[in-house]
């Protein structure tokens, strides 16, 4: 129902997607400039081109990297919110869901369970293999992450989501009827989005099915919910704990974290662990919620 009243409201218009989402994707690219010419003005443009992606992201203080890396999503962010009022002509509300107003309760509820989950996961691997985590705190540059993540980091998880599960999903969904193709193209849109971080660079390709089944549940509970106020919540809880908990130094997040994970990581742990958590939170959403007909509100259409 939601992604076939934005068809109708936009007549199937795919060509404004596309135009939206080449400007989209040029400010980030754009947005981006800041951190390279400080990077550059830190190391030398010399040896630039000798980083790799580590060594790009350990070139400045952590919390500096961290704002520099944050801020080109914030400007999506209000760049796919200004777009959708502006090109499309839709309501920030009618854009986010299907309801009569932004139901704030589910986003809570998803950040809630995300956090809750894995919070008791680190606490289970901790208990298992202490010597795995090193205690990291910092007083003064934990404060200065604190307040940089509750700000910077919900904008980044947000932007993903509206342009990924809000405005592509969206797009696509004025050239498909079935509901399958943008969940699909969407899903692996956004796994490939993340081909460029330095775990894939650590770990090898394989990392992929992490962020590819993590493309197909934001998906999913964004279709079957009708709105995206699940996967704005959980992809909030679940950056925003991963950020301040535990870090290490071959992730995309170099942060002054609680917790430095000093293990040798396990690309198959990894690429399969949450595989489990996104079960239990889809059986979670759905008994919550009450979803049903899975076939239509996936494959095909709902009903209107």
């Amino acid at each position: 129902m939601h992604l076939e009243n934005i068809r109708e409201n936009q007549g199937g218009r795919f060509d404004r997607y596309v135009i939206g989402s080449l400007i989209i994707v040029f400010t980030f690219f754009v947005a981006h400039l800041p951190h390279i010419f400080a990077v550059i003005n830190a190391v030398g443009i010399g040896q630039l081109d000798s980083l790799d992606i580590a060594g790009i992201l350990q070139a400045l203080p952590p919390n500096t990297t961290l704002v520099l890396m944050l801020l080109p999503f914030a400007v999506v962010a209000v760049l796919v919110l200004g777009i959708i009022r502006k090109l499309h002509h839709i309501s920030i509300r009618a854009f986010i869901t299907s309801r009569t107003k932004i139901d704030w309760k589910r986003i809570a509820f998803a950040f809630g369970s995300i956090v809750l989950l894995n919070f008791l996961f680190f606490v289970i691997s901790y208990f298992s293999n202490p010597s795995d985590f090193q205690w990291n705190f910092d007083p003064q540059a934990f404060a200065i992450l604190f307040l940089i993540a509750i700000v910077l980091v919900p904008l980044q998880t947000s932007a993903e989501e509206l342009f990924f599960r809000g405005y592509l999903m969206q797009g696509f969904g004025q050239v498909f009827k079935h509901r399958i193709f943008p969940l699909l193209i969407t899903s692996l849109m956004f796994g490939l989005m993340h081909f460029g971080n330095p775990e894939i660079d650590k770990l090898g390709p394989l990392l992929m099915v992490s962020y590819v089944s993590m493309g197909f549940f934001f998906g999913i509970i964004t279709l079957m919910d009708e709105g995206l106020e699940l996967a704005l919540g959980y992809h909030a809880g679940n950056n925003l704990l991963i950020s301040l908990l535990v870090t290490a130094d071959w992730t995309a997040f170099q942060t002054n974290s609680l917790f430095l994970d000093v293990s040798t990581p396990n690309v198959y742990m990894l690429a399969f662990m949450q595989l489990p958590m996104l079960l239990i939170l889809l059986a979670l959403f759905s008994w919550k919620y009450g979803w049903n007909n899975w076939r239509q509100r996936l494959i095909s259409s709902p009903k209107v």
